[in-house]
């Protein structure tokens, strides 16, 4: 297996995971807000949504938004069990496809991000890495919700 393959493998992988960890949780868990601070899942998938859109235009050499500022929450309109997760796949499908459609020789050259120099490669790295994070929420959240099951089967 060629380096391609490998980091859009472990991006395809963990996008499943996460899908199967939130078509596990009840539908209140896409709208609780634990302690009165904590996101709830529907701000954490807003969030990995957003950040895999900028991954996905930096790559493509598209102009990128600035970061925001403080926690990324949803807007009103971004709730519910259904339209969370439709979304989250439709933006990873999307990320997906990007960086299928680049060669391996493409996928190391350079793009410039807000902290420097990178190649499209570590970026693919770096997408896999942060929905690996934020399935490690969404799990503590499911087991906050009384759930300590393994839903990766």
């Amino acid at each position: 297996m060629d380096f391609k393959d490998h980091a859009i493998k472990g991006l395809k992988n963990v996008t499943n995971l996460l899908t199967k960890d939130l078509e596990a949780l009840p539908e209140e868990a896409f709208e609780k807000h634990f302690g009165g601070k904590a996101r709830t899942v529907a701000d954490i998938i807003y969030e990995v949504n957003a950040v895999s859109d900028h991954l996905g235009m930096l790559v493509r050499g598209e102009k990128t938004p600035e970061d925001s500022e403080g926690w990324i929450t949803a807007p009103p309109d971004f709730r519910g069990k259904q339209k969370v997760i439709a979304a989250f796949q439709e933006t990873t499908n999307n990320l997906i496809q990007t960086f299928e459609g680049f060669t391996q020789e493409q996928l190391l050259e350079p793009v410039e991000t807000e902290r420097g120099p990178t190649t499209r490669y570590q970026r693919c790295l770096f997408a896999a890495i942060h929905i690996w994070y934020h399935t490690g929420q969404v799990n503590y959240v499911q087991t906050l919700l009384g759930d300590d099951a393994w839903h990766w089967k």
